[in-house]
């Protein structure tokens, strides 16, 4: 008798895991063929003025994408901080940028959205030349884990929303850090979305390095240029900031970073210079 329990529970096991795409497909149907809430319309023209510049459609797909990502994230309030309403339509509105006309799983790494009031603290550990380990606290803005957490200053968020031509935005940041984590660790090279058969990995990585070498040669000499010195630490860094500057600056890259600019394009499917 326990046998035969036991087989007929890992076969409605196998079922469900089965038929939860179709189950997924079907609600995020649901949440996207309801009507987007007024509220949320007036928090966007007043928090999120990057959202006017693009062009009708985009707009109207934006929101669609942000009614499923709010109803499938869990937004968590650390610090004391009670979440509300605007900080969920803000934070979707910023992060859904990055999968406008792309076959999308909606982040689906992501389980949950931390908020801080304003810059957190973390503990870090280095070692430096000599073997010594070295510990130290930072203050952080954002913070994309691999483990489904991203972690966003409130404060941040609001100011990286407020002005929309400045090539500074945490939200894109760190989601396009869990774009950059989706085949495993950060490294400046995401996987193209699916059905995308354009992606020439090996143009990516040229591109990617020369811009980054660039950058890299800037930071030693303090000269300072379009992208923040930031992101010449590593190619994870300088994905996140390029990703920045392509939303938000997409003219001024296309005319400094031509390669790089043609790249993203491609990548993010969509063409920030032209809003």
């Amino acid at each position: 008798m326990a046998f035969y329990l036991f087989c007929g529970l890992a076969l409605l096991l196998v079922l469900g895991l089965a038929g939860h795409p179709y189950w997924q497909s079907w609600q995020r149907s649901r949440v996207r063929a309801t009507a987007f809430p007024a509220a949320w319309r007036k928090i966007l023209q007043r928090r999120v003025p990057l959202v006017r510049s693009l062009p009708t459609d985009l707009q109207l797909q934006l929101k669609k994408h942000m009614q499923v990502f709010i109803a499938e994230k869990s937004f968590l309030g650390c610090g004391g901080l009670q979440v509300t309403e605007e900080m969920r339509v803000v934070i979707a509105a910023q992060a859904c940028l990055l999968i406008l006309n792309r076959a999308t799983d909606y982040f689906g790494n992501v389980r949950q959205i931390l908020v801080y009031p304003g810059a957190f603290v973390v503990n870090r550990s280095t070692v430096d030349g000599a073997g010594v380990q070295q510990d130290h606290r930072q203050a952080l803005a954002g913070e994309s884990w691999s483990q489904g957490q991203v972690i966003l200053s409130w404060q941040d968020t609001l100011e990286g929303a407020a002005v929309a031509d400045d090539g500074v935005n945490v939200v894109i940041h760190e989601f396009a850090h869990q774009l950059d984590q989706e085949n495993g660790a950060a490294q400046g090279a995401p996987p193209p979305a699916l059905g995308h058969t354009q992606h020439n990995a090996q143009r990516w990585s040229e591109v990617f390095h020369a811009a980054f070498a660039q950058l890299q040669a800037q930071a030693r000499h303090g000269v300072d240029g379009l992208l923040n010195h930031y992101g010449a630490q590593d190619p994870a860094e300088f994905f996140a900031v390029v990703s920045e500057v392509f939303f938000e600056q997409g003219q001024a890259l296309k005319l400094e970073y031509p390669a790089l600019y043609l790249e993203l394009r491609g990548y993010y499917q969509v063409d920030p210079a032209g809003w």
